[in-house]
């Protein structure tokens, strides 16, 4: 078998007025996550650890954030589009394992939901979907609850 690993990370600006989107799901929040599309760090993280082990660049360079036709996506869109790239070239997904930064609220009560959602986008079953999250325990933008970020770590191969 043909192993790849990709790493992604993605960082985005909490403002008010904006829904919260984390893993596809809506998590009720005085704030939201600022970007040009619906501003979801995991599943955008998710995309660029994919589409980096198969080697295809990062999601700006597929969906530009200057590009109007991607204003306010849906990022699960974002992900199945990465997918089918990655897929294109023959790869499928072994594991995904991910870490969201967010100092409130809390994420935890939302992973499973989140799990179904991103197995069903990268066809996987749930336990190839590992989302953690922790806080910045007061400390930094995301301690400030300026901001929130998410790391992502996947694995892709191709079956000889």
């Amino acid at each position: 078998m043909n192993f790849r690993i990709g790493f992604g990370v993605d960082i985005h600006q909490l403002v008010e007025g904006r829904d919260l989107m984390i893993g596809g799901v809506k998590i009720e929040s005085p704030f939201g996550a600022l970007g040009h599309s619906d501003a979801d760090v995991l599943l955008h993280a998710i995309c660029d650890a994919i589409l980096g082990a198969a080697n295809l660049r990062d999601i700006g360079f597929h969906f530009s954030d200057t590009d109007p036709q991607f204003k306010g996506i849906d990022s699960q869109f974002l992900l199945k589009e990465s997918f089918k790239l990655v897929k294109q070239k023959g790869y499928k997904i072994g594991n995904i394992d991910c870490t969201v930064l967010l100092e409130t609220p809390k994420v935890n009560p939302h992973i499973e939901k989140m799990q179904v959602i991103i197995a069903n986008l990268l066809e996987v079953d749930i336990d190839a979907i590992s989302i953690k999250a922790t806080r910045g325990e007061k400390m930094g933008y995301i301690g400030e609850s300026k901001g929130i970020q998410a790391y992502c770590n996947a694995l892709i191969f191709k079956s000889s």
